[in-house]
């Protein structure tokens, strides 16, 4: 039986250094990196959700950046219709797939399939969405925790779309946690030496903080400011963390502040449920910083 392709998986919590050392490691051993973040396939998203600059883009090739409009549809079937397409013109070439990001879901998705969840129930999704409305999205939320704890773990309050997802797999019978720890043991469909950046939790909230302070500064007002000349009172609901925030400095309803404190703390509880989900995957190999490069690099090719 022939073994799967080779990848190299880089993954971690936000801010943790995924894409430098994808980079450096891309740089030394003809690699190129495929994006596995659910918000860098957005145009014009670039400074909210750190893509690479074209610095590091220059350096090492990637894909799956720039790849949608906001508010079009994306999801982890067409991440990983496309990442397998990205690979085998990587492996085509000789190079050496890179899988970068910190979206856990796309990369469980695409080393071993898609999730065998129940399908979409329009009249329940359409009755959540009153609920939510009516009494607020924490509510949902917290009639997600009392169903599936672990879904609620990873899944932040505001992310509606998120919530009524799971909540329509727990009114199935099944739990969304069940469900994907069952499906983290299905067969590989690559052969993945999986690698997860651990800075300490203090250096961790710190890169987080300056990240965010610098977004303010460097430019999420002016991409928030397109949006809404683009779309109005239209917004896409589901944006990058960081976004409904600057459109409310935008518009007047917040000031530059609070929002950046604001913004910090999602972030930070975001990086949280990250962990929490790698944690959970089998075979990560955890690094802490500083890392390594020649012994990673070692790591990868003895693999």
């Amino acid at each position: 039986m022939t073994a799967p392709p080779r990848v190299v998986v880089i993954a971690g919590p936000t801010a943790s250094g995924k894409t430098a050392l994808a980079v450096a490691l891309g740089r030394r051993m003809g690699g190129e990196v495929v994006s596995a973040d659910s918000q860098q396939v957005y145009r014009g998203l670039d400074v909210g959700t750190a893509k690479p600059t074209p610095l590091e883009r220059a350096a090492v090739p990637h894909h799956l950046l720039d790849v949608a409009d906001p508010g079009e549809e994306w999801d982890a079937a067409r991440f990983v219709r496309l990442a397998d397409e990205a690979i085998s013109g990587i492996l085509r070439r000789g190079g050496l797939p890179l899988i970068v990001g910190g979206t856990g879901l796309y990369i469980r998705a695409l080393l071993h399939g898609i999730v065998d969840a129940p399908g979409r129930n329009a009249e329940l999704r359409a009755e959540l969405e009153a609920e939510a409305e009516r009494l607020g999205r924490p509510a949902l939320h917290a009639r997600l925790a009392a169903v599936d704890p672990e879904a609620a773990a990873r899944i932040r309050p505001n992310d509606l779309v998120r919530v009524i997802r799971a909540l329509e797999i727990a009114a199935s019978g099944r739990t969304q946690s069940e469900i994907f720890r069952t499906h983290a043991f299905a067969p590989a469909r690559y052969g993945a030496t999986f690698l997860a950046l651990a800075p300490p939790r203090e250096e961790l909230h710190r890169r987080i903080d300056a990240r965010v302070e610098a977004m303010f500064r460097d430019g999420i007002l002016e991409e928030a400011g397109r949006l809404v000349a683009r779309f109005g009172e239209a917004i896409p609901r589901k944006l990058p963390i960081g976004y409904a925030a600057a459109i409310e400095v935008c518009r007047g309803t917040a000031d530059v502040e609070s929002a950046v404190r604001r913004v910090q703390a999602e972030t930070r509880r975001y990086a949280r449920r990250q962990v929490i989900w790698l944690r959970a995957e089998p075979g990560v190999e955890w690094v802490a910083p500083p890392w390594d490069l020649e012994a990673l690099a070692r790591r990868v090719m003895g693999a």
